[in-house]
């Protein structure tokens, strides 16, 4: 995974909130899934912490802090991406926010830009308080993504990740796969209160790992706002095969079976394994949003 060198890093759109204090009081972790699996299948990529029954705080992160200030130094160039973690994800942002910015209109939809939120412990978002334990999440109400970087080291060591740049990368435009669905109207689906294999919240996230996918395709060919050359340069094959990996470490199966000793499709809110797999390849093997119609199958 390479980015352009000379490409200019867009730093505004991200919140570097690291070491703000929350405002009000303890973050809150909590949810409707009984047994140990109430806190691991919130983890990974929730549309937000009000499917989890966080509380209901509508404060937003607090203040802009130092970190912010070092970000914006320190991540100016696509070199910048290619040795800085932090300076990566910018670049990740960038690129999924160029694609979506073009993307959209030509399909007839308004595309409005998200911002992703750098945090440690915990964070006021509209969607509710939530902890680092909730792992990434997309928040409709603020139409902001919410990222503890601390979660990319537990991807790998505690769920057994390959890691890698990409699998980074993958968990980014999983989440901006979520706004996509906000901005089209679709994820208001997943609120039908139903968990399970066939529910669609599971559709839902499959969508979005098939949008993730979409992006992976088109990123090397789409020419970021202001250089006019695709701010990512290069993917290999090995990249695509960390997403992929890292897509089939976070299904629920996997999930399941590896903290509960078993599987339970009934409960199921994110997808197996293979599907998050699946999905994730065809949009990658499509590069076309019309094929990721999780619904119609």
């Amino acid at each position: 995974m390479q980015f352009d060198d000379d490409a200019d890093l867009d730093t505004s759109e991200v919140n570097d909130a690291r070491g703000s204090r929350i405002p009000g009081g303890r973050a809150t972790v909590g949810g409707g899934i009984v047994g140990v699996v109430a806190l691991l299948l919130g983890l990974f990529f929730g549309v937000g912490p009000e499917q989890l029954g966080l509380s209901s705080d509508t404060t937003t992160p607090g203040a802009r802090s130092s970190s912010q200030a070092q970000v914006n130094q320190s991540c100016r160039t696509g070199s910048d991406a290619n040795t800085k973690d932090d300076c990566r994800i910018v670049a990740v942002v960038n690129s999924v926010q160029d694609y979506w910015s073009q993307e959209l209109p030509r399909r007839g939809s308004r595309y409005s830009s998200a911002r992703t939120v750098f945090f440690t412990g915990g964070v006021n978002t509209a969607c509710g308080t939530a902890t680092s334990a909730v792992g990434p999440f997309y928040c409709p109400g603020d139409r902001q993504v919410y990222l503890d970087l601390g979660f990319f080291d537990e991807l790998r060591t505690k769920f057994g990740s390959s890691g890698g740049p990409f699998a980074q990368a993958y968990v980014v435009a999983h989440e901006y796969g979520h706004h996509i669905q906000n901005l089209t109207g679709t994820l208001s689906r997943s609120q039908d209160g139903r968990r399970g294999a066939e529910s669609n919240a599971v559709k839902v996230e499959l969508q979005a790992d098939c949008y993730a996918g979409v992006w992976a395709r088109r990123a090397t060919t789409t020419p970021d706002k202001a250089s006019g050359r695709p701010l990512l340069a290069r993917l290999t094959d090995q990249d695509i095969k960390d997403g992929l990996d890292a897509a089939a470490a976070v299904g629920d199966d996997r999930i399941q079976q590896k903290f509960q000793g078993r599987v339970t499709p009934e409960t199921w809110t994110h997808g197996s394994a293979h599907q998050r797999q699946q999905w994730f390849y065809t949009g990658y093997r499509a590069g076309d949003m019309a094929r990721c119609d999780t619904f119609a199958r």
